[in-house]
């Protein structure tokens, strides 16, 4: 009898054996248990917004906004209230339950941080679900984003700690973990996940997968992207990743985090239709939705919809609507 059990010792072993199963067998396998602790055919929409843009001065080889690159974007400094309000109301009016905040820095600035937490207020104010993405936090700015009402902090962990020294090198993978320390003792909810297709190898997706099931809870939420490949960036020529390869990533993260939601983010927009179905099958109940993520483009919103309706999926707005079994 299968059951969502939520483990923290998965060995290398046992997720390799996973991705060496037989593709069907896969994500039957994955199907099945996700159907044990989700609602079926449910998938709850976020939307996300980059309230400020490029220079960052970290060098993360698949980031356009870092200072280190070249790559034709320019720079814009953090967004009013007022253009973040109409944005989280149209979101809202489009169909998302929650909306996330992104903004290319190391560290959120005092003076940017405040007008950040008036940001997750108003957020909360349109019944909204809140998320950010800042960057690295210390235990006081956890905690003032907790009290201002923030669901949910998305910092990733990006690939495997052997690979990632080979992705960046102004950020360690030590800086990442303390930051989801703080966020979690805060109480806000964890997001995390990594970037799929930056050269890796099956044995580096292992490696994430056993970095993410090893943290003191399962992340609520884990982002699974597919790498876009950005002009004037160290990845700019990476070839895809095989398809079939991130859907037995997708099926194998939900049999290892069975009651983790599973997000689709950047690169949707390359994966078909067919593609992104055979990822909803083996787990995924959540996507960004809207033109834009961060600042590369996303799969338009009525694209979506017509997906969404053609596999007679239902869309949610917050995951306590998926049904999770915890």
């Amino acid at each position: 009898m299968l059951y969502a059990e939520v483990r923290h010792n998965w060995s290398t072993e046992e997720i390799q054996s996973l991705f060496e199963k037989p593709f069907y067998d896969l994500i039957h396998l994955a199907h099945t248990m996700h159907r044990q602790a989700f609602r079926a055919n449910a998938v709850q929409i976020s939307t996300l917004l980059n309230v400020k843009t490029g220079v960052c001065p970290e060098d993360c080889a698949y980031c356009p906004q870092s200072g280190h690159y070249n790559t034709g974007l320019k720079k814009e400094p953090l967004m009013s209230l007022d253009t973040v309000k109409m944005a989280a109301k149209k979101a809202k009016e489009q169909g998302a339950g929650r909306f996330c905040l992104a903004a290319a820095w190391r560290s959120p600035p005092k003076k940017e941080f405040a007008d950040i937490l008036e940001m997750v207020t108003a957020i909360k104010a349109l019944k909204l679900e809140a998320c950010a993405t800042l960057g690295l936090l210390n235990e006081s700015q956890a905690h003032q984003l907790a009290e201002a009402g923030l669901d949910y902090y998305n910092h990733n962990l990006d690939t495997s700690p052997e690979y990632y020294k080979t992705i960046i090198s102004t950020r360690t993978y030590a800086d990442r973990l303390e930051t989801l320390a703080q966020v979690r003792a805060a109480g806000i909810k964890v997001c995390c996940g990594g970037i799929i297709g930056m050269g890796e190898t099956r044995a580096d997706r292992i490696g994430l997968l056993r970095q993410l099931i090893a943290l003191p809870e399962h992340p609520r939420s884990v982002t699974l992207n597919k790498l876009i490949p950005i002009p004037g960036t160290p990845l700019a020529n990476q070839p895809p990743v095989d398809v079939f390869e991130f859907i037995r990533m997708v099926a194998v993260a939900r049999i290892v985090m069975p009651l983790s939601i599973l997000r689709l983010s950047a690169g949707r927009d390359s994966l078909s239709d067919e593609a992104q179905a055979l990822c909803f099958f083996a787990g995924v109940n959540s996507i960004h939705y809207g033109e834009k993520l961060l600042t590369t483009e996303n799969v338009a919103p009525d694209k979506d919809r017509a997906l969404l309706k053609k596999l007679n999926m239902i869309p949610v707005l917050v995951d306590t609507e998926l049904g999770v079994c915890q």
